[in-house]
Formats: structure tokens, C-alpha cells, sequence
């Protein structure tokens, strides 16, 4: 049985990560792949918690600049992130991993109501939890939800999912020779305006000394390697520079 380096950890997954080449909604395959990703590492014994996007159904901020009210576009997004923790949810269990989401807006019909130590108690009993819609306030985004539900259950890490290995200096899809940092500190982050988390979900990093690894979700086996310790994408933890 592999050794992984953390018992307990948040999955951050955005809903772009979830819609693959589709350029909207999601894609089957990719839910298939992450399944089979997360039950390799649960069946280790690691607890795995997700906080899940909304942004391949609907993005608030980009509502929001086109005249919707804020705290209504946020809303709508937080409903999209219930339907894309839905479809993750079904093939888990498919996939043969016990689940439950909870959502931060009372849902019953699909959803728990988030309750930090219920939420602790799943991981516990090995059930991978969900986490839906936001923190269920507007103008916070999911990556201060991934951060503060984190350090709410005790996570040892925040596994930040993307489409790319790690954080580089700009957008390597754009720029062919953008430099990949393998890791750097919270405060590196901040003063370099590297788009890793949102700022307040790396203060509250910082702050708490949480670790934070960036890998590619799209790579099969990398969460399993990261978790090992492996040097897969970026990590970023504490430190000044």
C-alpha cells in the first residue's frame, strides 16, 4: 500500500476543470478520470474532502459586469456549483467511493446542510464529502470556501486542481516560455500577483500555515503522487522571501 504524506486533505476543483475540451458544462470522461484519482487515494486510507466551482455553468463576476447585481449572480453561481457536486457525487459512488454533499444553502432534497463536525464525522467513517454552494454568502469566492473549509475540518493541505503543472510567472498557454515555480512562499504569492488562490484564501493560508499544492487534475495519477510527495506542480507554503 503506497505511503501518503497527508491523512487529511481539500481538493479544490474548479468547474472549468470539470467541462475538459467541451468549453461548457461537464464532461463525463473527466469526472470518470478524477473518480478513479480520488478512490486510489482514499482506498490508502488519505480523507478527502472537495469544495467544487461553478464557473462551467455560470460565472457570478462575469454576470455581474454585464449588469446583473452582484449578490444575485452570486447566487446563481453558488446553484451552479449544487449541480456540478451532484454529477461529481454519482460517479464516486459509481465508482465505488462513499459520499455526501453539503451544501452551505439548505438544499435537504439533494443535500446535507453544511455542519462542520457532521462534515468531520463522514471523513472519519471514510465517506469523501463534497462541499457546495460557496460559503452561501455572495462576494466570497470558492477559493475562500476551499481555504476556510480546510482549516475547518483540519485539513493538512489544499490540493488546488488545474489544467496546467503548477504556477508559473504568466499564462503558458499564452507565453511559450513562462517560467514554473516548483515552490514558493504565501507572501511570494501575494507581492507577485501570482493567480494561484484568490487573496484572502492565501491569507487565510498564511495565516494558519496551510500548505498549498498546485498540480494539473488532467495528468492521471497526480493527486496520488502529490500526495506522496512527489515534486508534481508547485507547492506553496511558508516562509518569506
Amino acid at each position: 500500500m503506497a505511503t501518503y504524506r497527508y491523512k487529511r486533505v481539500l481538493l479544490k476543483l474548479s468547474g472549468e476543470a470539470l467541462m475538459g475540451d467541451a468549453g461548457y458544462g461537464i464532461d463525463p470522461k473527466v469526472l470518470e478520470s478524477l473518480s478513479a484519482q480520488i478512490k486510489l487515494v482514499t482506498d490508502g486510507g488519505v480523507e478527502v474532502a472537495i469544495v467544487v466551482g461553478g464557473g462551467n455553468i455560470f460565472r457570478g463576476i462575469a454576470a455581474s459586469a454585464s449588469g446583473m447585481d452582484r449578490a444575485q449572480a452570486d447566487y446563481i453561481g453558488m446553484l451552479a456549483t449544487i449541480m456540478n457536486a451532484l454529477a461529481l457525487q454519482d460517479t464516486l459512488e459509481a465508482t465505488g467511493v462513499f459520499t455526501r454533499v453539503m451544501s452551505a444553502i439548505e438544499m435537504q432534497a439533494v443535500a446535507e446542510p453544511y455542519i462542520r463536525r457532521r462534515a468531520i464525522r463522514h471523513l472519519e467513517k471514510g465517506r469523501t464529502v463534497i462541499f457546495a454552494a460557496g460559503t452561501g454568502n455572495p462576494y466570497f469566492t470558492t477559493d475562500t470556501t476551499a481555504a476556510l473549509r480546510a482549516l475547518e475540518i483540519d485539513a493538512e493541505c489544499i490540493m488546488k486542481a488545474t489544467r496546467v503543472d503548477g504556477v508559473y510567472n504568466a499564462d503558458p498557454l499564452k507565453v511559450p516560455d513562462a517560467k514554473k515555480f516548483d515552490e514558493l512562499t504565501y507572501i511570494d504569492v501575494l507581492n507577485l500577483g501570482l493567480k494561484v488562490m484568490d487573496n484572502t484564501a492565501v491569507s487565510l493560508a498564511m495565516d494558519n500555515h496551510l500548505p498549498i499544492i498546485v498540480f494539473n487534475i488532467e495528468c492521471e495519477g497526480n493527486i496520488a503522487a502529490a500526495l506522496r510527495g512527489e515534486p508534481v506542480g508547485t507547492i506553496v507554503r511558508g516562509g518569506t522571501s
